[in-house]
């Protein structure tokens, strides 16, 4: 699918929805009586909101699973030109501004964000949402250990100051037309002559 990016997005920013809201230690912060939510804007853009930014800054191809062979979707067709990708998140949690306490609560949401994803890293079946939902997709999710020199250079190209964040990736979201396939070689049966047992 070509909105297989943000389904990926959706899913990862919906999940995180529900284990926040679910988690007593956050006080309801992100219930729906709650200021508090998961936005997939940038860091920078959450001036006056309290959450959690899921902020996608970088997209690579996945060179690992790229040169698999297409996926069937007839008995005589497969699909055509499926680009594999690993997506990479910024997780910054925003506390409440203004508010002395607003760093151990962005810990705490940071903390919950990570358990979560631990807990669960693979995202599949009912967990999955937008385009994916009622799909056979599986989203793997991992924490990605970046050095406090690259985490700084995320945050100088969005033009504003360090907060504690981590990156995470997304894999592997397979990015593909959704009418176009191809015609495939054909599905071959072994034929077995009667009276032969195969063991």
């Amino acid at each position: 699918m070509i909105t297989s990016i943000r389904a990926a997005s959706r899913t990862l920013a919906d999940f995180l929805q529900a284990q926040l809201e679910a988690d007593p230690a956050l006080d309801g912060l992100f219930t729906t009586s709650g200021t508090a939510k998961v936005y997939l804007n940038t860091p920078a853009d959450m001036a006056g909101r309290t959450g959690l930014s899921v902020w996608l800054y970088q997209v690579v191809r996945d060179e690992h699973t790229l040169n698999a062979p297409p996926p069937r979707v007839s008995a005589t067709g497969q699909r055509s030109t499926v680009l594999p990708l690993r997506l990479h998140y910024l997780l910054a949690p925003i506390g409440p501004s203004g508010q002395t306490d607003a760093p151990e609560t962005e810990q705490v949401i940071l903390g919950k964000a990570l358990h979560a994803l631990h807990a669960r890293p693979v995202l599949r079946g009912t967990l999955l949402s937008d385009d994916y939902e009622g799909t056979s997709t599986e989203l793997t999710v991992r924490l990605e250990p970046l050095s406090i020199d690259q985490l700084g250079r995320i945050w100088d190209a969005l033009g504003t100051s360090y907060r504690t964040s981590v990156s995470m990736e997304v894999s592997v979201v397979e990015l593909f037309a959704d009418t176009v396939v191809t015609p495939g070689p054909p599905v071959l049966v072994p034929v077995l002559e009667p009276g032969i047992e195969v063991r």
